[in-house]
């Protein structure tokens, strides 16, 4: 990347001029007028030395000068004593025909060669139904693992469900005792939560319930099993029509019916790191540190919590698939258990827990407030696709533009907007979901993003059909624009998502490549007869803008249609 050689390019004039200096930082300046690129390095030997920063500067850039490369078109001075690059013309020529040229490789990088990673996410469990916390996860975990491919690295998607415990008890106690016929997952999740009030609120029914528990785990009672294999059949088949829906897919399926045994009988091999507590076994963590406390491994009816089964999910995925770093994403209530999962994997499998990494997000919520599975009030995630689709159908339907398959691209619109929505902030904060703003076909989001590439490709096919054939091998001139400025940067920004886990920085270097395009398109005839050479220019640039934002929608898991 460019950035590398401006940085050798300072420090070999620093080493020239006998200074000493390793620490200075290079980036973009956020006024695009003001240059390319940017260093503080004038300052920073300023102070140092105890000299004014300003006049470090010229003297810096004068050294500069002297060995300017072709990429380099000049070189000032700014502000305190800031050395702005300016990029020159044959820079960006270059940078569109290797955009052209690299196509959808374009912003992959060798980061990551050779490592294995694996990461988690999204987590629905059966007999519920698939919530906008299970939207939100799947989201982020999706993007997160194309980010990691566009890293070189090997990835391999895993979802972990639970398909044993109290809630699935509650669920088959339920259709046992009123004798309801599942039909479909509604039915299923029905049960749950008509379960789970009579659990909390009936003196006879969480007898039953706990009976019901342990006979799934024991496979011992035949009506139980029958009712239990149907549940989990039927969520499971649902789940995968919404993981198609959403365009991910999973390598591996870890249930906790599974990893429940293995957990318990690694809490039971290791007692020097659990104890006994009131007919429980526990972990004591603020023994270990003050910030941690106190959880349950396996309760007092002898059987394994969630923290016992993660504790064997951790080995049994190293066994499945060895891993050299593993990524758990989950939302952000479970932030201070997860660290005690980790404080105690530390003491049993050391290596698994210092390559295992926790990301969590924040709520996605509706102006109404937070859903609540257990009480009913869930917001599935089928629902808020649906109303959001609804909406764009609408705008679809009120436009005079010939669509083919209007339904089509109104899911592809759909799930663009929320999908951009959960992404365009750092993973961490509650998100409010604005359905109008986030549909809109203007500005901040996804449809936006979408809107823009289909234009650039109708540019792209007036333009062959008026002028003919598109020029092949770049172009001998190339206007220096905020288009130009933003495109060389884009495998830039997919290394930064990397390095700090984070898809929000492609969403928002997209948005402003979408935003310069849009006012490049409107300020500019892209196509002319007229000017045959100024129209190949442009229509290069057109085809590397559709080219990077084709790729960061690849990257981020949104579809990118030809025509909207």
């Amino acid at each position: 990347m460019i950035i590398f050689d401006i940085q050798a390019f300072i420090q070999k004039t620093l080493t020239d001029l006998g200074i000493s200096e390793g620490s200075f930082g290079v980036e973009h300046p956020a006024d695009l007028s003001h240059g390319d690129f940017s260093t503080n390095v004038a300052l920073i030997v300023g102070k140092k030395e105890n000299k004014n920063p300003k006049e470090v500067a010229e003297q810096i850039k004068t050294e500069l000068e002297k060995n300017k490369p072709d990429f380099i078109e000049s070189i000032d001075v700014a502000g305190p004593g800031f050395i702005n690059f300016h990029l020159s013309g044959s820079f960006f020529e270059n940078a569109i025909k290797q955009i052209l040229k690299e196509g959808n490789e374009f912003g992959n990088n060798k980061k990551l060669l050779g490592q294995k990673t694996i990461v988690e996410y999204t987590d629905p469990n059966p007999f519920k139904e698939f919530h906008i916390g299970h939207l939100m996860s799947n989201t982020v975990g999706e993007a997160l693992s194309r980010i990691i491919e566009a890293g070189g690295g090997e990835t391999k998607r895993a979802c972990y469900q639970g398909d044993v415990g109290l809630h699935v008890a509650k669920a088959v106690a339920q259709k046992l005792d009123t004798k309801i016929d599942w039909k479909n997952v509604k039915d299923v999740a029905t049960s749950y939560v008509m379960g789970a009030k009579r659990f909390e609120t009936e003196e006879n029914f969480p007898k039953f319930v706990l009976q019901v528990n342990k006979d799934i785990y024991q496979k011992q009672n035949d009506e139980v099993s029958e009712a239990y294999d149907l549940g989990r059949k039927l969520t499971l088949e649902y789940f995968d029509i919404l993981y198609k829906k959403l365009g991910s897919h999973f390598d591996f399926f870890f249930f906790e019916s599974t990893t429940g045994e293995f957990g318990k009988a690694l809490v039971h091999e290791n007692k020097d790191v659990f104890e006994e507590s009131e007919g429980a076994i526990i972990y004591r963590g603020e023994v270990r540190d003050p910030k941690l406390h106190t959880r349950v491994f396996i309760n007092k009816e002898g059987l394994p919590t969630y923290e016992a089964k993660e504790l064997g999910l951790a080995k049994i995925k190293y066994d499945t698939y060895p891993y050299d770093i593993s990524i758990v994403i989950t939302g952000n209530e479970i932030n201070d258990y997860f660290k005690v999962l980790l404080s105690a994997m530390g003491e049993i499998f050391p290596e698994l827990a210092k390559r295992t990494k926790h990301i969590s997000h924040g709520m996605l919520r509706l102006p109404t407030g937070k859903m609540s599975s257990r009480t009913g009030d869930v917001i599935t995630a089928e629902w808020l696709i649906d109303e959001a689709k609804k909406k764009v159908k609408e705008k679809l339907d009120a436009s005079d533009r010939e669509i083919a398959d209007k339904e089509e691209l109104a899911e592809q619109v759909a799930i663009a907007a929320i999908k951009y929505s959960i992404l365009k902030q750092a993973p961490g904060k509650d998100i409010i979901f604005d359905l109008e703003k986030s549909i809109s076909f203007e500005g901040d989001s996804g449809p936006y993003l979408q809107y823009t590439y289909a234009r650039a490709l109708s540019v792209i096919e007036k333009f062959k059909k008026e002028i003919g054939e598109l020029p092949k091998g770049g172009s001998d001139s190339a206007e220096k624009n905020t288009v130009s400025q933003l495109l060389y940067r884009f495998p830039e920004i997919v290394e930064k998502a990397l390095s700090e886990y984070s898809p929000h920085f492609i969403i928002l270097f997209l948005i402003e490549l979408a935003s310069a395009f849009n006012s490049f398109y409107a300020h500019n005839q892209i196509v002319n007869s007229d000017d045959l050479a100024k129209s190949r220019e442009r229509i290069l640039l057109t085809q590397a803008v559709s080219q990077v934002l084709k790729n960061g929608l690849h990257i981020l898991g949104i579809s990118a249609p030809e025509k909207m």
